[in-house]
């Protein structure tokens, strides 16, 4: 496996730290991850691990306010920020990998922020094989109804107040090890500001009633445990989803860092096995439906 890591530019000519894994082969396709608040590139061994074996090359970036990337922890002047950044990442990639077929793939925040991206620019969503969100963020979260009112009040007035996200750790995995592994890992923080919150329900709002126009093959995994993303709100983004190649998969007792739970071979099985299935159909040739998955 080979690493390398970077910067590229994002929006506002930020520049964002990146990191990327290569197999010793011929790369067959690329996956770019979109991590969660709080969160980092870094904390997706797992999946780097299982789709490197197979050939793929890994890309992820810190987004801003977080990891090794500048701003001020947990904060964004406008959503569109994060769609830029993702979508400079993403045309960052294809200038590395220009002969790769590219899979998008966002957890959590990162869903949400991958779900935005495609429903606003259709045109370069286009280009991708599909998208994939585990435990995406689509509705009500781990976060107390008061702090986000409270965000609501402030992002005004004080758009970069700042306070404690409140979301339980132990809510993380039933996987002990991983539980003290995130505990201590310096990049990662429980920031979160009056402006991100309330930029954060607009954008909840807006996906939701844009599912229908959503034209890109779709993935979506999920623990049915999960306490900070509630499954409910992506069973029901995935209901007004008209497109026909679109999965779900919710996991018993799951919780939210399903990449890294303790059943996450079973996880990125069915990543892998979908991954495959839509690597082996070019986008451009699909005319009809072959299936309808629900």
């Amino acid at each position: 496996m080979q690493h390398q890591e970077g910067t590229f530019q994002g929006a506002g000519g930020m520049n964002l730290y990146y990191q990327s894994w290569h197999p010793q082969g011929k790369v067959r396709a690329t996956l770019a991850i979109v991590h969660g608040l709080g969160g980092h590139s870094g904390l997706y061994d797992n999946i780097v691990t299982k789709l490197i074996s197979k050939n793929y090359a890994v890309y992820g970036f810190d987004l801003r306010g977080h990891g090794r990337s500048p701003g001020q922890r947990g904060y964004i002047n406008s959503w569109q920020e994060f769609r830029e950044d993702l979508g400079a990442f993403l045309q960052f990639i294809s200038t590395q990998e220009p002969e790769s077929p590219q899979f998008l793939l966002g957890h959590s925040l990162g869903g949400l922020m991958v779900l935005d991206y495609v429903l606003h620019c259709p045109t370069e969503a286009s280009k991708l094989q599909g998208i994939i969100t585990l435990a995406p963020s689509l509705g009500k979260v781990g976060v107390s109804p008061f702090k986000l009112t409270l965000g609501k009040i402030l992002s005004r007035l004080l758009p970069g107040f700042t306070l404690n996200s409140g979301l339980d750790p132990s809510a993380a995995s039933r996987d002990e090890k991983i539980l003290v592994a995130y505990a201590q890992d310096p990049l990662r923080h429980t920031k979160g500001t009056a402006r991100l919150a309330t930029e954060f329900l607009a954008t909840v709002a807006w996906v939701q009633s844009h599912a229908a126009d959503l034209q890109v093959p779709l993935l979506i995994l999920h623990g049915e445990a999960d306490r900070v993303t509630i499954p409910q709100a992506s069973g029901e983004f995935f209901q007004r989803v008209t497109f026909w190649d679109k999965k779900r998969v919710e996991y018993p007792g799951t919780y939210h860092e399903i990449q890294n739970d303790i059943n996450y071979q079973e996880v990125l099985a069915d990543l892998e096995d979908w991954l495959e299935e839509h690597l082996s159909t070019k986008r451009d040739t699909i005319e009809t439906p072959l299936k309808h998955q629900a």
